[in-house]
């Protein structure tokens, strides 16, 4: 083989593997998931820092749980979703709404008068 015909079967073998590996990175990056939308909530006695979260449906929604002086629990019970926030920690639950609509999030764990203040609504949007 001349130099010539090396130097074209180097180009042509080139460009194969660079259409693969373009092809290739369009499958790996179709496996990442979408970043959770990061909503944090501080419990207190009778409140939660926030009475509305706002997310779209179908988008992963990670609620990070903080509480300072008592163990509160989060529910949102139209989506099968409960945790609890323990007094000096973090907790976090994540999730995927798979519909639309005003649904309510509440403390399901009793905290004395005024506990049934402590609920809000979350509000999915149909992105």
């Amino acid at each position: 083989m001349s130099k010539l015909q090396w130097r074209l079967a180097e180009t042509v073998l080139a460009c194969i593997v660079s259409a693969g590996l373009y092809a290739l990175s369009a499958v790996w990056a179709a496996d990442i998931p979408a970043p959770a939308q990061r909503v944090e909530i501080v419990a207190t006695k009778f409140e939660f820092s926030t009475r509305e979260i706002r997310v779209s449906k179908g988008k992963p929604v990670t609620i990070v749980l903080t509480s300072h002086d008592f163990i509160h629990g989060f529910a949102i019970p139209d989506f099968n979703i409960r945790t609890d926030g323990i007094a000096g920690k973090t907790v976090a639950i994540t999730f995927t709404p798979d519909r639309a609509g005003k649904f309510i999030f509440l403390c399901d764990n009793f905290c004395g008068d005024g506990h049934d203040r402590m609920m809000g609504f979350l509000i999915v949007t149909e992105t």
